[in-house]
């Protein structure tokens, strides 16, 4: 008899197909309107959400909505090589790109005249802090009351040899053959943000796709019940 074909797993055990762990924790934060933690695998992001309140300066102010402003920062101890503190290019690229998912997804009209701020800073890096960034964006959003259409979930499917995979995770981000991040809005079933490292066929980018709405859909549903048992131990 011929021995049974081994299934194929990643470096840190999981299947083709299999998410990370997810944690998160709402409420860190007293000071700011609304505060979250979110996990994935090893890497941990943390969002905190100020307003809505005044524009500082006076002249920036917009009369029909409220501007949006995001900052995004790698602590130095969040890698292994530590990393320089202050401004870098990757942080600002990645701060404008949260930006413009939530500026689709926040009700900016119904709160003229004010600002909205979220900083994100990511304690721990292994791959996918876009993603933890903006799961954790949008809980704290969310605890905070500011109205949005939904929330945003954000997974990243890749490629590593023949393989297809979900939710790219330590060495496979930097030795993988592809990266493809999404945030998804399942209300509308929209994809807000869609970047990709790598070549792949039409073929494998339709089913890269799927999968990483798959992997973004468990996260809305954790999401969603994180929300639910905040809510409830609030009350």
């Amino acid at each position: 008899m011929r021995e049974a074909s081994k299934v194929w797993t990643r470096a840190d055990g999981r299947k083709a197909e299999e998410i990370r762990e997810l944690r998160a924790e709402l409420g860190i934060s007293k000071n700011a309107s609304g505060s979250a933690k979110f996990c994935m695998g090893n890497t941990v992001a943390i969002a905190y959400v100020y307003g809505p309140m005044e524009v500082i300066p006076k002249f920036l102010e917009q009369s029909e909505k409220a501007i949006l402003e995001v900052n995004y920062n790698m602590l130095p101890f969040s890698t292994e090589d530590r990393k320089k503190p202050g401004f870098s290019r990757r942080g600002a690229e990645i701060s404008a790109v949260i930006k413009r998912v939530f500026e689709n997804v926040i009700f900016l009209e119904d709160m003229p005249k004010t600002k909205i701020l979220i900083n994100i800073d990511i304690l721990n890096a292994d791959a996918s802090t876009r993603c933890a960034s903006i799961n954790a964006a949008s809980l704290a959003l969310a605890s905070a009351g500011i109205p949005m259409k939904d929330l945003v979930a954000s997974c990243a499917s890749g490629k590593v040899g023949n393989h297809l995979i979900l939710d790219v995770a330590g060495k496979e981000d930097t030795e993988g053959d592809v990266d493809l991040p999404i945030a998804y809005l399942p209300v509308t079933d929209e994809i807000l943000l869609l970047q990709m490292d790598g070549i792949v066929s039409i073929s494998e980018f339709n089913k890269l796709i799927e999968l990483a709405k798959k992997g973004c859909q468990q996260i809305y549903e954790f999401q969603k019940k994180t929300l639910i048992e905040f809510k409830k131990g609030s009350s």
